[in-house]
């Protein structure tokens, strides 16, 4: 069984990834500024990582390009609509508060997060298949270092469950 803090990792991860595809979509759109200097698209700063740290080959950098291009109009329509529900909760945070209209736009957003978490995952994996056995070991063992080290800044936190 997987850990909690596995799946927040991958969530984590295709959440970066669907970020710089939405990001990308277009060149008529205006692009937000990258985060502290950071690109995180498939030529950004964490693709660029995992490619080098995982030492894909050229192949599996296209094959990956192209599972990202082919998931734009996926992720695109649930990366906005996350960021209109998010702006439609802004005037009850700062302004006048009504319990049962955040509640509804929260009953949305959960539902949007929840696709968009699928989506992510699904096309995680697509791309962890993309990998040869030793990468996905190497990838695995990187994901289990950074759980303990996760563990290390929550000291209280239960243990991730042995898998």
């Amino acid at each position: 069984m997987k850990s909690i803090r596995f799946r927040l990792l991958v969530a984590a991860l295709a959440v970066m990834l669907g970020a710089a595809i939405a990001k990308s979509q277009t060149a008529d759109e205006s692009a937000p500024p990258p985060m502290h200097g950071h690109e995180f698209g498939m030529e950004g700063h964490m693709m660029g990582f995992f490619a080098k740290y995982l030492d894909l080959s050229d192949a599996q950098r296209a094959q990956m390009r192209a599972v990202m291009q082919k998931e734009r109009p996926t992720l695109k329509p649930l990366m906005q609509q996350l960021r209109q529900e998010h702006e439609q909760l802004k005037p009850y945070a700062e302004g006048a508060y009504d319990e049962v209209k955040v509640r509804a736009l929260a009953a949305q957003h959960t539902q949007a997060v929840l696709e968009l978490t699928v989506q992510e995952t699904r096309i995680h994996n697509e791309l962890f298949q993309l990998l040869t056995p030793d990468q996905q070991a190497k990838m695995k063992e990187f994901e289990a270092n950074r759980e303990e080290r996760m563990q290390e800044h929550v000291p209280d936190a239960p243990p991730p469950p042995e898998e």
